[in-house]
């Protein structure tokens, strides 16, 4: 009797090895759902800056109010109609003599 009850443990252990720490076993199928869970947070992330990035384009493509405004921010540029003025404040250590 302790023979079969013995053999029977071993099976159960066996049978508990496989489901928890074998190929495809619980421990597994828990890390990939991780990895899952982390990977389609990137892909929103991503799926928002490619968003971004279309509504970009077609704006640039539609009109030339976006170029005329890129130019105007990132490269200072003016029409030849417009007038620029600078305006350079002094620092409080020039007035200060």
């Amino acid at each position: 009797m302790r023979i079969l009850l013995l053999i029977l443990l071993c099976l159960i252990a066996l049978v508990q090895y496989s489901l928890w720490l074998g190929k495809g076993g619980w421990l597994q199928v828990w890390d990939l759902d991780r990895q899952i869970k982390v990977q389609q947070e990137t892909n929103h992330k991503m799926q928002a800056r490619n968003a971004a990035i279309d509504a970009d384009v077609r704006d640039l493509k539609q009109g030339y109010a976006a170029i005329e405004e890129r130019a105007r921010s990132e490269l200072g540029m003016i029409k030849d109609d417009e007038v620029f003025f600078q305006v350079i404040q002094s620092s409080p250590s020039a007035s200060g003599k």
